[in-house]
């Protein structure tokens, strides 16, 4: 069977949605939601999983380079939280300190859906023989 897989980048500002499926296990960019409000953000996360239907969300876990926490994983844990909340499917974290320092990004550029992607693939990588 194989299974589409949703990667996310938590922020503040922005969200990266990427996806990816169990077959080929390759993550791909998919859209970036501008965080607005929770409800704006979640009807709109809603929408994509309606489309999509996946089997599984992957949420990047930031950390300092040393491995310690920082607000933002306290937030992207947050967030995880809800999506298993809302939506009733399984949800993984992945560490995603380098996912946003791989990415070689123009001046403007928003790159949230690339990290996603990073995330995700991240995710891929590490289940390879599952």
């Amino acid at each position: 069977m194989v299974d589409i897989v949703f990667g996310f980048d938590f922020g503040i500002k922005r969200i990266g949605i990427a996806m990816g499926n169990t077959l080929t296990k390759q993550a791909q960019p998919l859209t970036v939601l501008n965080a607005i409000d929770n409800a704006t953000r979640f009807t709109t996360i809603g929408a994509l999983i309606a489309e999509w239907r996946p089997a599984r969300l992957i949420v990047g876990e930031p950390r300092h380079h040393d491995g310690a926490e920082h607000d933002m994983t306290l937030r992207a844990r947050r967030f995880a939280n809800q999506l298993h909340g809302r939506f009733d499917l399984p949800v993984e974290l992945v560490d995603e300190r380098y996912s946003s320092v791989v990415i070689r990004a123009k001046r403007g550029e928003i790159i949230d859906a690339k990290a996603a992607a990073i995330i995700l693939q991240q995710y891929f990588d590490d289940h390879a023989n599952n």
